[in-house]
């Protein structure tokens, strides 16, 4: 099994399989277009494990936390993973995030490695900027997914890491190479490293879908949030110069900014996005989206003849007690969630990520990095750093944005402050892929609610409650065809 590009044993078992590569590497980047080709494939391996609409890990890590309960008349999508019942030899999630992130490292590296065949083009640098924050993003990824977190436990940084794959100028990379882990710590420099370079590399602005300046920014201020950087984090967040989308409604039953966001009707707020309208029309034979319906892992639904839903089949709603938790002049309650009907319940079904204006398939540009979270990563780091009345005025930036009609700052401090920073976090980023991780990188349990799914709490509660604070389940196992094909391949603990 061609698990990924970058690692094939050559075993018995894989003897008759090559690498597949598109041409020639050294013959195919001779041109500027041709460059900009590679980088759309590595866009597109990234959008590839970020979107897809059985597992992306723009869902996942949301369907791991307390954030969503398993609704019991859907398909039952991912129970194996919103139970924790993931091993080395499952499908799904573990081995597609593992095989396309690795796949989109490669296409990096191959843009990386024949970039000096651009000479001096004035294209250059921000050709090999963009490769090198897609490789440093891809490989972030994976080693969040698959390892600790340097923030997570005081042994993070010198327990196993994932193999960082890079190349020389002029190379293509080994095929067969068999790699073996490094450690945390030393993922975390390369990928520092990769991205602080991009910095000095990329064009302040490079268009829909792609990662420009604000852009490697965005992800740097998170990056060093999760390494323990703090002050870092703040300078990597004031370099963002993208604002927030305004929460509030321009007028009486008009939509805010942000609700246009999740329906693609702006792009205010927006640091980073993986785009997944590539201009081919919709319900063509050809179209490239189909399989990137990035709502579908949170539910499907119909319209009638009105353009309005009629039916909802959730696969997952959002946890009661979650949604109660949200004060009701905080417009982020109706951005969130809507009420879905099947089989004669109602769900408090998840909105983010439902479709564009008037449509219910899932297929909207998915969010990688918004201004918010990157104001919410600032004022974080603030508070690790004892600068609590700067961290207070960060929060209350986005509050006044998110709390309407009239916001008044709860004056925070200390634990309180803490708190408010994390839940606004939790609310302002539900379901966009962040919640397992917030809670993996400061220590914490996951702990769910025993609401059941049913909208008013009834129904079934999730079979699992509690994921303790430092749970070998909050590192994925590495998926059992890499571990065979490569000897030097060490698996996780307790799997």
């Amino acid at each position: 099994m061609l698990l990924s590009l970058g690692f094939v044993a050559c075993d018995d078992e894989l003897s008759g399989l090559q690498p597949f590569v598109e041409g020639n590497p050294e013959t195919f980047f001779t041109s500027i277009s041709n460059f900009e080709t590679g980088i759309d494939g590595a866009y597109a391996q990234v959008r590839n494990y970020y979107a897809n609409s059985g597992s992306g890990l723009q869902g996942m890590p949301d369907i791991l936390s307390d954030n969503v309960v398993l609704v019991q008349t859907g398909r039952r999508s991912n129970e194996l993973y919103y139970d924790y019942r993931y091993e080395a030899n499952n499908a799904g999630a573990l081995v597609l995030y593992w095989s396309e992130a690795y796949e989109a490292v490669n296409a990096a590296n191959l843009v990386i490695g024949q970039i000096d065949n651009l000479a001096d083009s004035p294209e250059k640098d921000n050709i090999l900027g963009q490769a090198l924050a897609i490789r440093a993003f891809a490989h972030f990824d994976l080693v969040r997914i698959y390892a600790k977190i340097p923030t997570q436990s005081g042994d993070a940084n010198g327990s196993l890491g994932i193999p960082y794959v890079k190349v020389e100028d002029g190379d293509t990379g080994d095929p067969f190479a068999q790699p073996a882990r490094e450690t945390v710590g030393s993922n975390y420099a390369e990928i520092i490293g990769d991205l602080e370079t991009a910095a000095g590399l990329v064009a302040n602005e490079n268009g829909e879908g792609r990662i420009d300046r604000d852009g490697v920014y965005g992800i740097l201020s998170r990056v060093y949030l999760y390494n323990g950087e703090y002050q870092k984090a703040i300078d990597a967040a004031n370099q963002v110069a993208i604002p927030l989308a305004d929460g509030t409604p321009a007028a009486a039953g008009e939509s805010s900014e942000l609700e246009q966001v999740y329906t693609d009707d702006t792009n205010a707020g927006i640091v980073f996005e993986l785009a997944i309208d590539t201009g081919v029309e919709t319900g063509s034979d050809d179209d490239p989206r189909v399989g990137n319906n990035v709502g579908v892992l949170y539910s499907q639904s119909t319209l009638d003849s009105d353009g309005n839903i009629e039916t909802t089949i959730s696969e997952y709603a959002v946890d009661l007690e979650f949604f109660n938790s949200i004060p009701a002049d905080d417009v982020r309650r109706e951005v969130m969630q809507f009420v879905g009907t099947n089989q004669g319940n109602d769900y408090n079904a998840v909105r983010k990520f439902l479709g564009e204006a008037g449509q219910v398939n899932g297929r909207v540009d998915l969010k990688a990095i918004r201004a918010a979270e990157v104001l919410l990563n600032k004022a974080e780091a603030q508070f690790e750093l004892g600068q609590e009345g700067a961290a207070l005025a960060s929060l209350d930036q986005l509050r006044a944005a998110r709390i309407f009609p009239t916001f008044v700052s709860g004056g925070e401090t200390g634990q309180a402050l803490e708190d408010a920073i994390q839940f606004n976090r939790r609310v302002e980023l539900c379901f966009e892929g962040h919640r397992f991780f917030d809670l993996k990188r400061r220590g914490e349990a996951v702990q769910r609610s025993t609401f059941g799914d049913v909208i008013d709490g009834s129904g079934t509660p999730a079979e699992i409650l509690t994921l303790p604070a430092g749970d070998n389940r909050f590192q994925f196992p590495i998926p059992q065809d890499e571990i065979n094909a490569n000897p030097n391949m060490e698996q996780n603990d307790g799997y």
